[in-house]
């Protein structure tokens, strides 16, 4: 009560009467006593998501109507993981820059605890996410389907522009990317079982921006998104000579944004980047 009171600029007792009339309007207690201090009751639980979307229409009805790129400042804050970083946030930046140069870009990591509450109190904008990772109740908008390819450095001994075969395949030097770091099977491997088959997989890293470095380095292989490859210098991408299941990305968001004008500009923007590289 304390905390809150200051939050608000009130002093405690203030809080209290409000709390008072606030209780005998929705005739309930909302906040009851416990060990460590004041817990919600359900009442105010259920209040919670239709108050939030109240006062976000309020903030939209405070804002000005019009909004101008060319001299907006604030700051759009992405969560991202590494991979989107190049396959989104890359072009983003490029194409925002001489359309809104005063306006700041926050590029953060995607923590999957903590995700939901900071775009519920608007410490993120957008977030980078695929489909099961989306809380099911934030907005969310496909940007594309992505499929993986494999990669070797140029001068590879199988980089003979002749198809890859399963045989062929199986007998390189594997490299993957282990989301939780340590990992040695992935998504190829799955497939590759259906199949009755295996590869050797002898290196595994956490981050997919540092695997074109090691593949330029070395003999080794490696299937990767083919966003996070195209266009990069010393490598050859070829076909897997099996199916390996691509994933979406989406673009994710909270109510408390949705109407904002700053913020529906900068998504379009994001969703025309997507659109124009699929």
């Amino acid at each position: 009560m304390t905390r809150a009171a200051a939050r608000l600029g009130l002093t405690q007792p203030a809080m209290s009467g409000m709390l008072t009339r606030l209780r005998e309007g929705f005739g309930d207690p909302l906040f009851v006593r416990a060990q460590r201090g004041m817990v919600p009751t359900q009442r105010a639980l259920d209040l919670r998501l239709p108050l939030q979307q109240v006062l976000a229409e309020i903030d939209a009805l405070l804002k000005p109507p019009v909004f101008e790129p060319a001299t907006a400042r604030l700051t759009f804050t992405i969560a991202s993981t590494d991979y989107a970083l190049r396959a989104i946030a890359v072009p983003f930046i490029a194409a925002l820059k001489p359309l809104a140069p005063q306006i700041r870009v926050a590029l953060v990591p995607v923590e999957n605890g903590q995700l939901a509450a900071q775009l519920e109190r608007g410490q993120i904008g957008v977030a980078l996410l695929t489909p099961e990772n989306t809380p099911p109740e934030m907005y969310a908008r496909t940007l594309y389907r992505e499929r993986y390819v494999c990669v070797l450095r140029e001068g590879h001994p199988a980089a003979t522009g002749a198809p890859l075969t399963l045989e062929q395949f199986c007998a390189l030097d594997h490299a993957l990317v282990s989301y939780e770091g340590g990992g040695f099977h992935g998504v190829t491997d799955d497939a590759l079982l259906k199949l009755g088959q295996r590869r050797a997989v002898t290196l595994s890293v956490k981050s997919f921006l540092i695997l074109p470095d090691l593949l330029r380095a070395s003999d080794m292989v490696a299937v990767l998104p083919e966003r996070l490859v195209a266009g990069l210098d010393g490598l050859v991408i070829c076909e897997p000579p099996l199916e390996v299941p691509g994933f979406s990305k989406c673009a994710v968001w909270h109510e408390r944004m949705h109407h904002d004008p700053a913020q529906r500009w900068l998504r379009e923007l994001l969703f025309g980047i997507c659109a124009e590289r699929h």
